[in-house]
């Protein structure tokens, strides 16, 4: 294929989101939005119960669509759906970490944990949707669109392989974050929570609380989560609306799955080997994918092929996870994040 007709098909990105579908997606999504705010209107501590009530519910929902639209558009949709989903899930959870030590860092109070949550769900919901229109502009004018998603996912698997083996996946420090230097620039802080409330009266003044900084704090990593992951998604599927499905009901669930999981989380100590192990393969993926458009001979990799991958990869982490960390051994880090929560 010539370097003009690679650009003329890349150009036609083909989806199966009607007017119509985009229409109603967008309109649940919202609903789905204002119904954990109703949820959460009044703070209180998750049991484990609702928890895993709610987990459930956002699982079936995504799973219920994806065979739906294996039945309406056929076997490739929904492949392409399902790794899609799986692997924000995956990304997902290594947010969730991120949230947690914030969370942690920020000591906010567990009646009001699953608000900071919903308020970064509702965050990365907007940015993502953002992202993944500059993705499909980039797709359908540039030429070397998938190259440069190639580049930006190899180089987040090297950043995260390389923050792996030396022993600080994840460190927060709320002194340091430019978001939390700049608030506390523009207005004053309090030093105690007031509920859910941003801002509070000091005197004559009015001034922020915790809860602002630390809603402030989890909104800003959402940009650094959204760079990885819409990239990722296109590695799987070009289609925008799967894109933004897989993206949504990935986040969505993301409230209730942390309070099921936190406590396994920490123990999750090879999880970012297998992220760098999975956005390295995409980045794989997408350099093949773009390379075949220009020489025929260059072979791509199924997208059946890549859902067996990212099992597999997240199976083995999973498993050997539980194992090193079997008795109690967690890493320093985790061990504080562990004993908050």
């Amino acid at each position: 294929m010539s370097q003009v007709s690679y650009l003329s098909a890349a150009s036609d990105l083909s989806s199966v989101g009607t007017p119509t579908l985009w229409a109603v997606t967008i309109i649940g999504v919202l609903l789905l939005l204002v119904l954990d705010f109703l949820v959460t209107r009044r703070p209180h501590e998750v049991s484990m119960r609702e928890a895993i009530g709610w987990s459930a519910f956002y699982i079936a929902l995504p799973l219920a669509f994806g065979g739906w639209l294996w039945w309406r558009f056929g076997s490739q949709q929904g492949v392409e759906y399902l790794t899609g989903y799986l692997v924000e899930k995956s990304l997902s959870v290594d947010n969730l970490f991120v949230f947690m030590l914030l969370l942690a860092a920020f000591a906010v109070p567990a009646v009001l944990a699953q608000r900071v949550l919903l308020y970064g769900i509702a965050g990365a919901l907007v940015l993502r949707a953002v992202f993944i229109a500059l993705g499909a502009a980039a797709l359908q004018t540039l030429d070397f669109a998938f190259l440069l998603f190639a580049i930006i996912l190899i180089a987040t698997a090297v950043k995260l392989l390389r923050d792996a083996m030396s022993g600080h996946q994840q460190e927060v420090d709320i002194n340091k974050m430019r978001s939390v230097k700049l608030l506390r620039k523009v207005m004053p802080v309090v030093d105690d929570y007031h509920g859910t409330k941003m801002t509070v009266r000091q005197g004559a003044k009015r001034a922020l609380t915790p809860f602002a900084l630390v809603v402030v704090a989890v909104l800003a990593t959402d940009i650094v989560f959204a760079v990885d992951s819409v990239p990722a998604v296109y590695g799987i599927t070009e289609d925008p609306y799967l894109v933004f499905a897989t993206n949504a009901f990935a986040l969505l669930g993301l409230r209730a799955l942390y309070f099921v999981l936190h406590a396994a989380l920490s123990r999750l100590v090879h999880l970012s080997y297998g992220l760098a192990i999975i956005l390295a393969f995409i980045g794989l993926k997408l350099g093949l994918h773009w390379a075949h458009g220009i020489w025929d001979s260059v072979p791509q990799i199924p997208t059946l092929a890549s859902l067996g991958v990212i099992i597999g990869v997240l199976v083995v982490v999973t498993v050997t996870s539980l194992r090193a960390t079997r008795g109690g051994g967690l890493p320093e880090d985790r061990k504080v994040v562990a004993e908050r929560h």
